[in-house]
């Protein structure tokens, strides 16, 4: 029997850098096992282009990425979401639509590599080292024996892959 394909949404208040790099890399990483999907609480309406340049230099897709919404998986006709996790500090902390279905949640927060000021080098630095801290904890929760966990067992999982190096202040926290 082939495991059912799990939906995974990537929360972030403007749905334009942190949010976007961990779409593509779950779509990428997970490609077969799991759909990748991000949203915004309040979404700017375009992708940061050094998120897409990022993307790019390390070979992630970029087809299909815009800033939008969460209140779109929050609808109706929208995919049941498994697992939904929150890479920035101030979505953690903000009051989320009722997503149907209770998926397992968790707060992966980084530094916002958008909010660093400079020259391109240095920005595009920080959009390398944001892309290589989400990847290393898509990596761990795609190495999860999801269907021999419990819940419970699950739920401290996820909320230790937030706490790896390079967390924000606020990442791991409940």
């Amino acid at each position: 029997m082939t495991a059912p394909v799990l939906n995974v949404l990537f929360l972030c208040t403007g749905n334009t850098a942190r949010s976007i790099l961990a779409e593509s890399i779950l779509r990428k990483d997970g490609a077969g096992r799991f759909n990748a999907y991000s949203a915004g609480s309040h979404p700017k309406g375009v992708v940061n282009p050094f998120a897409l340049k990022t993307l790019t230099s390390l070979g992630y897709p970029t087809d299909g990425l815009r800033s939008k919404s969460w209140e779109e998986f929050a609808a109706p006709q929208a995919p049941q979401i498994d697992f939904i996790f929150t890479v920035c500090d101030n979505a953690a902390g903000e009051i989320c639509p009722i997503w149907p279905g209770h998926p397992m949640t968790a707060h992966w927060g980084i530094e916002d590599p958008a909010a660093v000021e400079g020259p391109d080098l240095l920005i595009e630095a920080a959009f390398v080292e944001a892309f290589r801290l989400l990847r290393n904890r898509i990596g761990p929760f795609l190495a999860l024996p999801l269907a021999s966990l419990t819940k419970l067992a699950l739920a401290a999982r996820l909320t230790e892959i937030g706490r790896a190096p390079g967390a924000s202040a606020g990442a791991g926290k409940d």
